[in-house]
């Protein structure tokens, strides 16, 4: 009623319209303006004495430093982290702090296994797309070297107890099928270790390592455990203006996808179309892809389902020959496309992740 008249419904649906119960606002455009990551080392190698937090504050310093920003400005940290047991509490918090940021940046450890790393940064692009934060650190971390051996809780049976190894069980095991993912296809260290120990007159002799008969892995054509960290700083576009900060790269977009547990090798190749759709684009304006080499199969199923030109793909090698920190490897494949592509052009990483899910990331050289 309006003065003791009947409102007329045409009248009533304008009054209404603009209610709504968000303010609508555009999202800001998010750039990366430092991207740094550790060497990897190789398991109980160069970096064994440190753990998986201290290659965390070692690469969120790293990023920080090569943004040129104060540590204030950094609002809130996301870090990869999968095998946790043994760190103590709240992983990405020790390495936040253990960078020197102030004690009141929140902190948050992501744990999607081996797409751990990428999903941080995806997350970190969503919070400064709808501008919860405008300055943070994302990336990921792991020190496989330094993983504990588990036992069961409880009165010790007759005949002992049993260690299980957190790396394969936590790791490495498809929880639904109940197998290894292989069975289906201040320390000053300057260097990536893993790609220097290769001794190609062994590789032709090696014996398949999950599956005796008709298997396929080995340990050339499987990544290694490894240890290692990256990190990279995200912010709005304004952000960077008020810093008086240069961006290196533009977030155009990301996806997640899933498939059957067993599958997952596959799912970057669903992960990919959303992309290119959300950005209009096609396969052949992609200068560039990183897609995480778990298992060299991997990389190969995804060139086929996709239809993409190999020559593009891991160009500066893979997690085969460098190695796969898991924690670390999505974050690491960004920090490679961000300094390696050119003005202009676009990149596009993908990384499988144990349970069949893949995560997916686009960005544009600025």
């Amino acid at each position: 009623m309006m003065g003791g008249r009947q409102v007329p419904k045409a009248l009533r649906a304008m009054m209404y319209a603009s209610r709504g119960y968000s303010s609508q606002r555009a999202l800001n455009d998010v750039v990366i303006v430092s991207a740094a990551r550790t060497p990897i080392g190789s398991f109980q190698g160069s970096l064994f004495s440190l753990p998986a937090t201290a290659l965390g504050s070692v690469a969120i310093k790293g990023a920080i430093e090569r943004a040129g920003i104060p540590k204030e400005e950094v609002k809130e940290v996301y870090m990869g982290n999968v095998i946790q047991a043994g760190q103590g509490q709240a992983p990405a918090r020790q390495a936040t702090l253990g960078a020197g940021l102030p004690v009141s940046t929140p902190c948050t450890t992501v744990n999607k296994v081996c797409a751990s790393g990428m999903k941080s940064v995806m997350m970190a692009a969503q919070n400064l797309m709808c501008g919860n934060q405008d300055v943070m650190v994302a990336g990921g971390m792991e020190s496989m070297s330094n993983v504990p051996y588990t036992m069961s809780r409880g009165t010790t049976p007759y005949g002992g107890v049993k260690l299980e190894d957190l790396i394969v069980k936590d790791g490495l095991t498809d929880v639904y099928n109940k197998i290894h993912m292989g069975l289906k296809p201040d320390t000053e260290f300057k260097e990536d270790e893993e790609y220097k120990r290769v001794d190609f007159s062994k590789v032709p002799k090696l014996k398949t390592v999950f599956q005796k008969e008709n298997g396929t892995v080995t340990a050339a054509n499987a990544s290694t455990l490894n240890d290692g960290a990256a990190a990279l700083v995200l912010m709005t576009s304004e952000a960077a203006k008020r810093l008086n900060v240069k961006p290196l790269a533009r977030i155009a977009a990301f996806a997640d996808a899933a498939v059957d547990p067993i599958d997952f090798p596959i799912a970057p190749a669903h992960a990919v179309p959303k992309i290119l759709s959300q950005a209009g684009l096609k396969k052949e304006d992609i200068a560039m892809w990183e897609i995480n080499e778990a298992f060299s199969v991997v990389v190969l199923a995804n060139i086929k389902m996709l239809g993409i030109d190999p020559e593009k793909v891991n160009i500066h090698g893979g997690a085969v020959s460098l190695g796969h920190p898991i924690g670390m490897s999505g974050a690491r494949i960004v920090v490679h496309m961000t300094h390696a592509l050119k003005q202009g052009e676009y990149g596009l990483a993908g990384i499988c992740n144990g349970g069949g899910g893949a995560s997916a990331i686009l960005i544009q050289k600025l």
